[in-house]
């Protein structure tokens, strides 16, 4: 089955403006046209691809149309620049899913020697980040999957170790007699958003189940810093962000016998583009550097 890429890239515009008045602007088309594409290419594949909600969203067939139509254009993109025929100034882009932790402490630093690689990241946890690879959003993914997803390679990177940590004040306050089961209760802990399972899989492996403390929720791997430096609660630190820390006495660690560690790995389309395979040398390089290697 062919299908034709003019609607291909009306779907692609489509999810990736959130609806059909914004992809018809970035076409330059009327809104009937794009939908008048969508639909067609909905009829040709013999189910509905795009849920016509705010903002608008791939249904689970759509997702494996959306990726066909990103390595399509990946791959143009990369003939256009190989033939000398790319505009000046507008490098080739490649769209990236990372975890936050990583994001703040080893992957800008790997790819900042790429200048010639228009980058878009998006955050995800760790757990989660191979979804952006199914439904298309990304190219490659830094994610804690060993598991190929369907039509990419997967391979490991390292491993970010994670200890638990909060302000000398927190655990004057909080644990005067230790940290304890029941201090954990009480004591508030913070936690990057409600897939962030980090700090709730350490109590069960350091108490148990059953220790459900409050927590502050601080989406931002920097700000997450602060707070649990501020004295806000404690949470779980890689160790590429605590230990300058803990040296100069701004943080202490709560259990220096535990850890958690969590693999990385690094998957990526089966196509070949000669961007994404230099995006993905540098953050080996970087990994090979930065991370814990077992």
């Amino acid at each position: 089955m062919d299908f034709n890429a003019d609607q291909l890239r009306a779907l692609s515009a489509v999810i990736d403006h959130g609806g059909f008045d914004a992809a018809a602007a970035a076409l330059h088309l009327t809104p009937s046209a794009v939908s008048q594409r969508v639909k067609a290419l909905e009829v040709r594949a013999g189910c509905i691809l795009v849920r016509r909600t705010r903002p608008v969203a791939a249904t689970e067939p759509g997702a494996v149309l959306l990726r066909l139509a990103r390595q399509i254009a990946a791959l143009e993109s990369d003939a256009v620049e190989r033939l000398g025929l790319a505009e000046q100034g507008r490098p080739p882009s490649v769209q990236l899913v990372v975890n936050a932790d990583s994001l703040a402490t080893w992957v800008l630093p790997a790819l900042a020697g790429l200048p010639d690689v228009s980058l878009e990241f998006t955050l995800e946890d760790q757990d989660h980040s191979a979804e952006s690879l199914r439904n298309g959003t990304a190219m490659g993914a830094v994610t804690s999957s060993p598991a190929a997803v369907q039509g990419c390679s997967a391979t490991p990177l390292g491993v970010m170790r994670y200890r638990p940590m909060a302000s000398a004040a927190f655990c004057r306050r909080w644990f005067p007699q230790g940290w304890t089961a029941q201090a954990a209760a009480l004591a508030p802990m913070i936690v990057f958003n409600r897939k962030d399972a980090l700090q709730e899989r350490f109590l069960e492996e350091r108490f148990g189940s059953g220790v459900m403390p409050p927590r502050h929720y601080v989406p931002a791997s920097s700000d997450f810093l602060q707070a649990v430096r501020l004295g806000l609660g404690w949470g779980m630190l890689p160790d590429l962000q605590s230990d300058p820390l803990v040296e100069n006495g701004s943080l202490v660690l709560l259990d220096p016998e535990q850890v958690l560690d969590v693999p990385l790995f690094w998957q990526q389309w089966r196509v070949e583009i000669p961007a994404l395979e230099r995006v993905a040398e540098a953050l080996a390089r970087a990994a090979g550097r930065d991370l814990r290697q077992s």
